[in-house]
This record gives C-alpha cells, sequence and structure tokens, in this order.
C-alpha cells in the first residue's frame, strides 16, 4: 500500500475491488482506464490509477460478487471517450450518461458485475 508519508487521517487510502478473474479485471481496467499492475500472488493485484505514485487499490480474487454496497465514482475529463473505452473494454453500460446538478455521469459493470459510476462536469 501507499508509504505511510502519503496517508491522510481519516481520508480513504486504499479501495478493494472484489473480482471473479484478476487477469480478466487487469486487462478490462488498463484498457478502459490506462491503470497498471503490481502482482501479489495469482489472486491479488494492486492498482496504480491515472495519478501515479502510490497504489489507490487492488484487484482481490473471490468466488463471487455481491452487488451493492458503496458506489466507487471516478472522474473524467473526456466523459464521452471514457465511455466509449469502458465499452471497448468489455464493460456493461447500466446507466447512460445522465445530467445532474453539477455535471453528467453514467454507471457500468466491469466483467466480474462490480458496478461503478465516472463522472465529469459539465
Amino acid at each position: 500500500m501507499a508509504d505511510t508519508a502519503t496517508h491522510v487521517h481519516l481520508a480513504i487510502d486504499y479501495i478493494e475491488i472484489s473480482v471473479t478473474d484478476v487477469a480478466v479485471a487487469k486487462r478490462f481496467y488498463a484498457q478502459a482506464f490506462g491503470w497498471t499492475f503490481t502482482d501479489y500472488g495469482p489472486d491479488y493485484a494492486g492498482f496504480k490509477d491515472s495519478r501515479g505514485g502510490a497504489e489507490a487499490g487492488g484487484l482481490a480474487r473471490v468466488d463471487s460478487v455481491a452487488v451493492g454496497g458503496p458506489l466507487v465514482v471516478l472522474y473524467s475529463n473526456e466523459l464521452q471517450a471514457t465511455f466509449d473505452a469502458v465499452e471497448g473494454a468489455g464493460g456493461r453500460i447500466t446507466k447512460a450518461i445522465f445530467e445532474f446538478p453539477g455535471g453528467k455521469r453514467f454507471q457500468f459493470a466491469d466483467p466480474s458485475g462490480n458496478e461503478l459510476a465516472v463522472w465529469s462536469e459539465r
């Protein structure tokens, strides 16, 4: 995980995404979002997002993914391009781009069935 000098008291520090196939998940998130990975065995891979630097989270292999729970929301400067990248990488759009106060967003399911969202300012 991140170097202790980069930790912020009571801030979200790391997110772990349950996946049914680590290799498939790595291909999806690399293609859709450009994330890079460090393998920690066959059932876990840490990831760095577009900010680089410390790991932002990990992909953990599970037998099945439970639907629900907190919604992970990513930010994009180019919402339509990110929408297209998610579809092109094999993501399933669960809510097409829609407007909300302050911006636009869409939601998708990754190959394991995890639902995430991507938003952008207007």
